[in-house]
């Protein structure tokens, strides 16, 4: 015998409507509480962001974080970790964990004088000079430049420095017929792109920014580790419509930015 219609309504009235079920479900279920390590992460970040640990300022030992908040060295030992890889400290082994200075910007709207840059920060600049040489171009490389497969291009790569410590690594390719005496030139006095600027007018720059991870020589060069993060920066340059270099700035993320300002035109706001 089938149910009548009133049965059926008293049934429906009696059973528990979805909406309530998912609310006293979610009303049971306590919500995630944050891992360990990412407390003390955003415990150090509260102060650095409020202003109480400044930079420069010494972190508490990995000793004391463990006694005040009570978990494993193991735990501690990672959030420090990431916030270094973050570039929000500087751990220096034997002596301790650092509030990091906030990492310095360069712009991508024109070819920036790093060593000025360096300079103005009150830091120490110096440049490192791992290689100058001539060599037979690659296929990326001739189309980079608009030259034939095997032509003779000039190679430099170094190393820029702000107080020891490295912050680019320079791989640049110059065409000799628009700058022939690049590869006799002393770079220990005036680094490859500045005198590229002050010799060769150029009419036409391309900026192409990646990021990246480094390779293990990029990585020792820029005294870093492997699975940390890089930014890329590729330039191209042009004279009358000839390329006069191609060059790549690797930059460990942790250490420095990119970035630019324009105003509503479109046209860069500098200084």
């Amino acid at each position: 015998m089938s149910p009548t219609p009133a049965s059926r309504r008293k049934a429906a009235s009696q059973m528990p409507s979805v909406s309530s079920t998912v609310a006293s479900v979610s009303a049971a279920a306590p919500a995630p509480a944050l891992a360990l390590y990412q407390q003390i992460k955003d415990h150090i970040s509260r102060k650095i962001q409020d202003g109480s640990w400044p930079a420069g300022h010494r972190l508490p030992s990995e000793h004391e974080l463990v006694a005040q908040f009570g978990i494993s060295r193991m735990t501690v030992n990672r959030a420090l970790r990431e916030l270094s890889e973050q570039g929000r400290i500087v751990r220096v082994a034997g002596v301790g964990s650092f509030v990091a200075e906030e990492k310095p910007q360069s712009t991508l709207l024109q070819i920036a004088n790093l060593a000025s840059e360096i300079r103005q920060r009150g830091h120490d600049y110096r440049c490192e000079v791992l290689t100058v040489e001539r060599i037979s171009a690659s296929m990326e490389v001739a189309a980079a430049l608009d030259l034939r497969l095997g032509d003779s291009v000039f190679h430099s790569v170094c190393v820029h420095l702000e107080d020891g410590v490295p912050v680019q690594l320079e791989d640049r390719y110059v065409n000799p017929r628009v700058v022939p005496d690049f590869g006799a030139q002393d770079f220990t006095q005036m680094q490859p792109s500045e005198y590229l600027v002050r010799n060769v007018p150029f009419d036409q720059v391309e900026h192409v920014v990646d990021a990246v991870l480094p390779s293990a020589e990029q990585a020792e060069q820029l005294a870093m580790q492997v699975q940390q993060p890089c930014l890329l920066l590729t330039r191209r340059t042009w004279t009358r419509g000839v390329p006069v270099t191609v060059v790549r700035c690797l930059h460990p993320a942790s250490r420095y930015r990119l970035g630019s300002r324009f105003r509503a035109d479109g046209n860069p706001v500098f200084g």
